[in-house]
């Protein structure tokens, strides 16, 4: 099963009819306790950094616990940001803090939000990425992107206005800025890619 963690927040219909159609067995999950036998576990979500940890927050041990036993996990969009320590969109908001580094608003000099389709630049293999290359198009829709200290973590960027993290990869955790459940049939491969992980 693949949980699709409901804290309140996020359009999760989108990403559950996605995994299905990638043979998935998702599970909506709204308590905690109901992460515990998951096989793999997606945390999606939109809105404010501040609103989703604070809706976040009573997942965290279990989250926690998920990602020390090695279950795969997939952050989408906001679900990315909330691994990271602060974000300037919610100063007295504190992350998760899994990844070292901050979420930063996005140049002036572009439109805010970010909300279409863009390439992405493949920074280092990962199994997730199996099947997508250089140039591949995916659908972003946000206002901030992530610093992470250790620039070994980004998978890929994406280039909007400045050098954007798209994806980051460490251990078994993974995570997008950009919405594989809305990127036709390369978003599509991303998440038969990570279902895949969950059966290995």
């Amino acid at each position: 099963m693949i949980a699709i963690v409901d804290y309140g927040l996020g359009n999760l219909r989108s990403i559950y009819n996605a995994l299905v159609r990638v043979n998935a067995a998702p599970e909506i999950v709204r308590e905690p306790e109901g992460l515990a036998e998951a096989d793999g576990v997606v945390v999606p979500g939109v809105g404010a950094f501040g609103r989703c940890m604070e809706k976040l927050s009573r997942f965290g041990d279990p989250l926690y616990d998920v990602r020390k036993a090695g279950t795969p996990m997939l952050g989408i969009c906001i679900g990315l940001q909330v691994l990271f320590e602060k974000s300037q969109e919610s100063p007295e908001a504190r992350g998760l803090g899994w990844i070292s580094g901050q979420v930063v608003r996005l140049p002036e000099d572009v439109n805010i939000p970010h909300m279409g389709w863009n390439n992405l630049s493949i920074k280092k293999p990962v199994d997730l990425l199996d099947g997508v290359v250089d140039g591949d198009m995916f659908y972003f829709v946000h206002s901030y992107y992530c610093l992470p200290i250790d620039r070994s973590v980004i998978a890929a960027t994406t280039d909007y206005g400045t050098d954007v993290t798209a994806m980051i990869s460490k251990d078994n955790l993974t995570a997008t800025q950009f919405h594989p459940e809305k990127s036709g049939q390369k978003g599509l491969r991303i998440l038969e890619n990570f279902v895949r992980s969950t059966r290995c």
